[in-house]
């Protein structure tokens, strides 16, 4: 088998062929390193990638295997991590020139328990500065593309997440989400991206989250491979006392399992918003229809997002928050702040001027988001939703937010979970299907995207400049 179908296979086969020594970590970490080198000098989606790391621990994984250790459940699967979680082998630049030089003295939790788990951790992944962009440009490095098209973003904040796994330079990677920054990537560059409930994923060892909406996540080209992580991840640790202490579902037990009879409802109206592509919509009211194909009920949701009424607020806590947790003391330092991007500089700006009142105010609002949601999804198991309202914009211009995070948005701000499965296209462009649950939902999540998958739902999203 050759190298170029080597890197668009699953990991979950990868795995399986290294555990069962058909394969090498050796041998797959250089195929990577080397899908990387020949591609990513176009896309620009790693800041840092750890050739050196990456192969000293596949040759160790080796060893353990030959010395008759067990392999984990990632065994010598190449995995990048969005370069706002912390590795102790390799810089974490969160984007920023105030950490281009940033080398932790341990890893996150993520980094750990992927590390546990026998995966081989590649390189760290571009974003926007300390996440706070729906593009991915910052003043460190050059801007990752779409690998659709070049000329377009690949979204934000999670953009070299997801445009390396679209374009086949990784298999699998953690991203992170506070209001879309794993699915609005994901959805633009054909990929699975999936956004866990609150406390599942424990937060330990990252730089600038939010302190409420921001949760570490999966982006994929299969759904098996999301679970496999999503396992690897899950749980409660002790340094974050607001992980969830529940046990953790088994993801892969019934990821196979019909969907007929489960009940789904569809809205594609997210609110007053303006610049919403209805083509997208369209594609995504398409791909809902295929679950009714598979026996589920799909039935029209009792009203819309009404992204208008909940925006603002969403917006004032999410300031309020990135300003406490790494903002503050920032915007205080002059010749910190004069190392900040504008975008960067403008939005702690907003965050220092958010009041206890207002913050009060908008936490107050978020009962009854979570109300709202819950009325949406009243005798359903899932709502479907486009994931993104448009096609990745140009790299030149301005950016309209509101199309991009109109439809996500509202899961970090309630607390529950989604998925965005690629869907269909517009102009040659990807778009996603969006499925959204209640909290720890997300087994169901993966199994309602698995059915999809398995319908074809995304047969054949290689970009064509990256299909070789």
């Amino acid at each position: 088998m050759t190298d170029t179908a080597l890197h668009w296979r699953p990991a979950w086969q990868l795995r399986e062929e290294m555990a069962a020594g058909q394969r090498s970590p050796v041998e797959v970490t250089e195929a990577f390193l080397a899908r990387i080198a020949a591609a990513d000098g176009r896309l620009h989606g790693f800041i840092t990638v750890a050739a050196d790391a990456a192969l000293a621990t596949a040759a160790r994984l080796e060893r353990e295997r030959a010395a008759g250790q067990p392999p984990g459940p990632l065994f010598g699967v190449p995995v990048s991590v969005k370069d706002l979680y912390w590795t102790r082998d390799m810089v974490t630049t969160a984007g920023s020139l105030l950490y281009r030089d940033f080398r932790p003295a341990q890893d996150a939790v993520h980094v750990e328990r992927l590390r546990a788990a026998g995966a081989v951790v590649i390189g760290k992944t571009n974003l926007p500065e300390f996440a706070l962009y729906p593009r991915t440009v910052n003043r460190l490095t050059a801007e990752c593309r779409n690998p659709w098209d070049l000329d377009r973003t690949s979204g934000g904040s999670s953009g070299g997440s997801a445009a390396t796994v679209a374009a086949g330079l990784t298999p699998l990677t953690i991203a992170s989400d506070g209001g879309g920054s794993t699915r609005i990537p994901a959805a633009l560059c054909g990929a699975y991206g999936l956004y866990p409930s609150n406390g599942l994923l424990p937060r330990h060892g990252g730089i600038g989250a939010t302190i409420m909406f921001s949760n570490a996540g999966p982006i994929s080209r299969d759904v098996r491979d999301a679970a496999l992580l999503l396992q690897a991840l899950a749980g409660a640790d002790p340094r974050d006392p607001a992980s969830d202490r529940s046990p953790v579902p088994d993801y892969l037990a019934g990821l196979d399992e019909p969907v007929a009879g489960l009940r789904m409802h569809w809205t594609g109206d997210c609110g007053d918003v303006p610049g919403i592509d209805e083509r997208a919509v369209t594609a995504a009211r398409s791909a809902a229809g295929t679950f009714a194909g598979l026996g589920a009920e799909v039935a029209e949701a009792a009203g819309g997002l009404a992204a208008e009424r909940w925006m603002e607020s969403f917006y004032t806590m999410l300031l309020a928050d990135r300003y406490a947790s790494i903002g503050q003391q920032l915007h205080t330092d002059p010749a910190a702040r004069g190392l900040l991007s504008e975008y960067g500089r403008s939005h702690f700006a907003r965050g220092a001027a958010v009041t206890g009142a207002e913050y009060s105010r908008a936490l107050n609002l978020r009962s009854q988001v979570i109300a709202h949601l819950d009325g949406l999804l009243d005798g359903a198991d899932v709502l479907l939703t486009p994931t993104v309202g448009g096609i990745a914009p140009a790299i030149t211009g301005p950016i309209e937010r509101g199309p991009l995070v109109a439809y996500t948005f509202i899961v970090n701000y309630a607390g529950f979970a989604a998925a965005t499965l690629p869907c269909g296209f517009v102009d040659g462009l990807p778009v996603g299907l969006q499925v959204i649950g209640r909290p720890r939902s997300e087994a169901l999540l993966l199994r309602v995207s698995r059915a999809f998958e398995r319908a074809g739902g995304w047969a054949g999203t290689r970009p064509p400049g990256f299909a070789d």
